[in-house]
């Protein structure tokens, strides 16, 4: 780990955060100044700070820069659902439990290493080595829709795409609890946990967060319901979910996980995406349908509805 300390001076005094960062260091990216920013490794006088903010005079600013792992990524032989691919972009499904890209403790076994098997070396490079074609993510225990940037040139006008909310996505998730609006929006802030810092939470001084809910189906003690983002902050939906008291079914971070079901990792599934083709611009409506357990939950409730 590499850590610097900046006094500001009168050069950069009332500069916003990330732009001084970006004069004062010429080795970092922007992209990568505001990755570490949200990651909480650009600090001001030792606190992490917003992108935005206009710093003083005598302000002390610490860079953190982990040290970058080397990870070989093996072409691994797992199966993909593959929704869509041309020359530029793949789309795939993205199977429960399938973590998107090698780290620590997965340094194998992950969407990438699939992705490395379909694709060869026809994939963008941005954004690390670790994470090639990678413009988003989704988590470990959520299905769904996912996109593979195949060249630099889609890499770039995607994440500018997403960055600028022009990517809509639409999740299905399962919650306890029966919601008694039929539509509703959750507004709050999030934040990295100050309680464990493995988790997001809602947070005065966190970063805006904007989720749309709104009911399809309503059972004795749950609510099936369509959600839609407006931003992307780590673990959105789940935290904004279980904060106004409906968490999702097998979510073992935000809620118990309890469940008569026995599914383990959040009933949550990225079902569809809509957006501009980074390179052709035509438009694309892409959907995948529920996995086969989400289906048999929702069955068994059914039934559960009509017996009473």
């Amino acid at each position: 780990m590499e850590k610097k300390d900046y006094k500001i001076n009168e050069e950069l005094a009332g500069i916003r955060l990330d732009k001084a960062v970006s004069m004062k260091d010429t080795s970092i990216s922007r992209a990568s100044v505001q990755r570490l920013i949200d990651e909480e490794n650009i600090l001001v006088n030792g606190k992490p700070t917003k992108s935005s903010y206009k710093l003083n005079l005598d302000d002390v600013v610490t860079i953190i820069k982990e040290e970058p792992k080397e990870v070989e990524i093996k072409p691994q032989d797992i199966p993909l659902d593959i929704i869509y691919e041309d020359s530029d972009i793949l789309v795939v499904n993205k199977q429960k439990g399938l973590v998107v890209h090698p780290g620590n403790g997965n340094p194998d076994g992950t969407l990438v290493n699939a992705i490395m098997n379909k694709c060869k070396d026809s994939l963008s490079g941005i954004g690390g080595e670790i994470r090639p074609g990678i413009v988003h993510r989704i988590d470990k225990d959520t299905s769904g829709l996912l996109i593979i940037a195949k060249n630099d040139k889609a890499h770039i006008v995607l994440s500018d795409r997403l960055k600028e909310h022009e990517v809509k996505k639409t999740y299905i998730a399962l919650v306890r609890g029966k919601l008694k609006e039929n539509e509703a929006t959750i507004d709050m802030p999030i934040g990295r946990s100050t309680k464990d810092r493995t988790k997001m939470a809602v947070s005065k001084n966190g970063k805006n967060a904007v989720t749309h809910i709104k009911v399809i189906e309503r059972f004795k003690n749950y609510t099936l319901l369509e959600v839609n983002i407006e931003t992307g902050r780590t673990h959105q939906i789940r935290v904004h979910l279980s904060q106004i008291g409906y968490p999702i079914v097998g979510d073992y971070v935000y809620s118990n996980g309890k469940n008569p079901f026995g599914v383990e990792g959040q009933m949550l599934h990225s079902q569809k995406l809509e957006f501009k083709h980074p390179i052709t611009e035509k438009e694309m409506k892409l959907e995948a349908k529920l996995p086969e357990y989400f289906e048999k939950v929702l069955e068994e409730l059914r039934k559960e509805n009509s017996n009473n």
